[in-house]
C-alpha cells in the first residue's frame, strides 16, 4: 500500500524533513484517491462488523501531529463509515490535577476499549515524551528526587523504555497499536491558521496559544523523529504521513485502518452443534405461528 512508504517499525531512522509533507511524488490522481478511499471506507466497515463480532482483539489508533494537521477532521472522514458502537473516541488534553497525580499512563489506561472495539486517540500519552519535552515540563512533576535528579535525557530515555514495554503489554494482551503523525508543514500550517483566523466559522479552531507553539515548530519535529524513532517497533509501527493535502491523507489513513483490520481477527463466532440444533428449533416454532 502507498502508506508503507511513511512506515517506520524500527528498522530504518525518520527523518522528517526529508520526507514529503504532500505526498505530490506518489503521483496520484485526485478522483482515482477519492474513489479508492470510499472504498476502503466500505471495506473498514465490512470487517469492523466481523471484528466487532469476534471480541477478540482491541485496535489502538493513536493520531499525533502539530496544530492545525488535521487529526480532528480525519478522525470524522475516515472513521465516518464505522458503527459508533464499535468505536471509541478520546481527546487528550491537558492533564487534569488529578491526572497528574498518578503516573503518565494512567489516564490512557483507563481509556482502553473492550475487545472488538477501536479506539482512536486524538493524542495520547506521546504527549507526555512530546510537549513535555520541548517545554521541561517535566521538571514541575510532584515525583521524588531520586525521579527528578536525572538528567532530561536520561529522564525521557526511561520514558522512551515504558511506552515501549506498554506498547509490547497491549500486543502481548491481543490489543494491536497503530501510531501516525500528520506531517504538516510550516507553509501549510501558516496558511490553515490564517483561514482560521479569517473564517469566522472557524475562529474558536484558533488560539494565541497556537501562534506560541508555532515557534517551536523546529524543535517539535527534531523530537518527533527522536520519539518514532525511539518507540518504532514490527508490532507497533509509526507511520509518517503528508498532511498538507487532505484528502490525500485521508486515503493513506484509510489503508492503514484497513491493513490493521485485516490483521486483525475477524471471524464471526461459529456456533456449536447444541446452538445449532436451538436455532432450528426457533425457526420451526417460528415457523408454526398463524
Amino acid at each position: 500500500m502507498k502508506a508503507d512508504k511513511y512506515r517506520f517499525d524500527g528498522s530504518r531512522a525518520c527523518d522528517l524533513r526529508a520526507l514529503s509533507c504532500d505526498g505530490k511524488e506518489d503521483a496520484s490522481d485526485k478522483d482515482e484517491i477519492l474513489a479508492k478511499t470510499a472504498e476502503n471506507l466500505q471495506k473498514m466497515a465490512a470487517l469492523q462488523d466481523a471484528f466487532y463480532a469476534d471480541g477478540r482483539e482491541g485496535l489502538i489508533i493513536v493520531l499525533q501531529a502539530l496544530d492545525a494537521a488535521g487529526k480532528d477532521g480525519t478522525v470524522k472522514h475516515v472513521m465516518s463509515g464505522l458503527n459508533p458502537q464499535g468505536v471509541q473516541v478520546t481527546s487528550f488534553k491537558q492533564p487534569t490535577s488529578e491526572e497528574l497525580k498518578h503516573d503518565f499512563l494512567w489516564r490512557v489506561n483507563r481509556a482502553l476499549p473492550p475487545r472488538g472495539t477501536i479506539a482512536i486517540f486524538n493524542r495520547s500519552y506521546y504527549e507526555d515524551v512530546l510537549v513535555v519535552q520541548v517545554h521541561d515540563l517535566q521538571k514541575s512533576y510532584q515525583m521524588a528526587d531520586r525521579v527528578l535528579a536525572d538528567s532530561k535525557k536520561t529522564f525521557f530515555k526511561k520514558r522512551y523504555r515504558q511506552i515501549r514495554n506498554y506498547e509490547e503489554y497491549l500486543f502481548d494482551n491481543s490489543y494491536r497499536v497503530v501510531k501516525i503523525f500528520l506531517n504538516i508543514s510550516k507553509k501549510e500550517q501558516k496558511k490553515r491558521f490564517l483561514e482560521r483566523i479569517d473564517n469566522p466559522a472557524k475562529n474558536w479552531k484558533f488560539s494565541a496559544g497556537d501562534l506560541a507553539e508555532r515557534q517551536h515548530f523546529d524543535e517539535y519535529l527534531d523530537t518527533f523523529e527522536e520519539v518514532i524513532d525511539a518507540t518504532a517497533t514490527p508490532e507497533s509501527p509509526w507511520y509518517a504521513l503528508p498532511a498538507d493535502r487532505k484528502w490525500y491523507t485521508r486515503y493513506l489513513v484509510s489503508e492503514i485502518v484497513l491493513d490493521a483490520l485485516q490483521q486483525c481477527s475477524h471471524t464471526y463466532p461459529q456456533l456449536d452443534a447444541a446452538a445449532q440444533a436451538a436455532l432450528k428449533d426457533c425457526r420451526t416454532a417460528l415457523e408454526a405461528e398463524r
